[in-house]
């Protein structure tokens, strides 16, 4: 028998019931068959973050209790692609830590010490990380509501409160209740959130935006965040409106795209935030000959941003790489994207 060579054979072979979630640029289902095509080197990562492969592994093996959770960060190649000797080390730790070679694996269950081992691998893998809180509590809203099991304690006080049937002290909600609920948000929901949004206190507000940006939305819900974005930006109020950007960056809609556009076509508004809200949540709006080149132009043209990470970032989305280079590419001699290429090569050369 061959030798377990890839984390999708190890999940195979021990017979795990796995879920596989991205968990770079945002929390979302991640089928089988794209862990196994990026291992096997047939594809780039689709949705890469900071040049890693970040993944959430919701697993249960033999005879564990409860299913335990891996955040695993695979290094990425200048393609997008595996650069696989981390992953292969911490497959030969795993199953140096099992005792047990790829037979062993499919004949006979994992017991509970065992899983122990397995998950105890964590703590010094480094490939391990940690997310954000608002990732993980939308990783366990989303993991929970794919199982069918109940949400948290902490969903009904939010539905309460964002309904607007109840009057509670919003300083007590739950993250986690605030993520189940956008999880489980359908169009009725959407409609009465979004007469609710523009009365939300500040903290509220940005608490859902954080999560809402996961999740493609309905129209009304992405009309009334350009509102209270768009109000947030006479207010001054910067991280609001960065936040309701954010949270329209998954909804490819005519709405939200109309707004980016709006937004990178006005040099005083476009700042450093918006550009990086824009960049690091609205990827998906970004597959536009017009957005995307004018968000690189106005990256160049502001000193403050990380022209060069920034642009090798969203390079590595394979949806965009091509219209990335193509836009270097034909950059006019004199454009303040030209202008920080030719910075960029003269740094390398001195």
């Amino acid at each position: 028998m061959q030798p377990i060579q890839t984390l999708d054979e190890f999940f195979t072979r021990s017979g795990a019931d796995v879920s596989l979630y991205h968990m770079g640029r945002r929390v979302t289902d991640c089928p089988r068959e794209t862990l196994r095509a990026f291992e096997n080197g047939e594809i780039a990562w689709p949705e890469p973050w900071q040049q890693q492969a970040r993944l959430g592994v919701v697993f249960r093996m033999g005879d564990m209790p409860e299913p335990a959770i891996w955040f695993l960060a695979l290094p990425l190649d200048e393609q997008g692609k595996l650069s696989p000797a981390q992953r292969d080390g911490f497959i030969n730790r795993l199953l140096e830590t099992l005792g047990r070679n790829a037979a062993q694996l499919e004949n006979k269950p994992l017991g509970q010490a065992e899983t122990a081992d397995v998950d105890h691998l964590m703590k010094d893998n480094p490939l391990a990380f940690s997310p954000d809180i608002t990732f993980q509590a939308m990783l366990n809203a989303q993991a929970t509501y794919a199982l069918e099991l109940a949400a948290s304690q902490h969903l009904e006080p939010v539905e309460a409160y964002l309904s607007g049937q109840q009057t509670i002290d919003w300083q007590a909600l739950g993250l986690q209740g605030i993520a189940d609920y956008v999880v489980r948000l359908d169009l009725p929901t959407s409609e009465a959130l979004a007469l609710r949004l523009p009365q939300l206190p500040t903290s509220v507000a940005h608490s859902l935006c954080y999560c809402l940006e996961h999740r493609s939305l309905a129209e009304p819900l992405v009309s009334a965040l350009r509102a209270r974005g768009e109000q947030a930006a006479i207010d001054g109020d910067v991280e609001t409106l960065c936040a309701c950007v954010r949270a329209v960056g998954c909804t490819p809609s005519a709405d939200a795209g109309q707004w980016y556009s709006s937004l990178l076509n006005d040099p005083v508004a476009c700042g450093p935030d918006i550009i990086a809200a824009i960049a690091g949540r609205g990827w998906l709006l970004l597959e536009d000959a017009e957005r995307l080149p004018l968000l690189l132009q106005r990256l160049a043209e502001d000193k403050r941003t990380n022209f060069n990470a920034v642009v090798r970032d969203l390079a590595l989305i394979p949806r965009l790489r091509l219209l990335v280079m193509l836009t270097l590419r034909d950059a006019p001699p004199d454009s303040a994207i030209q202008l920080r290429l030719s910075a960029l090569i003269n740094q390398a050369r001195s």
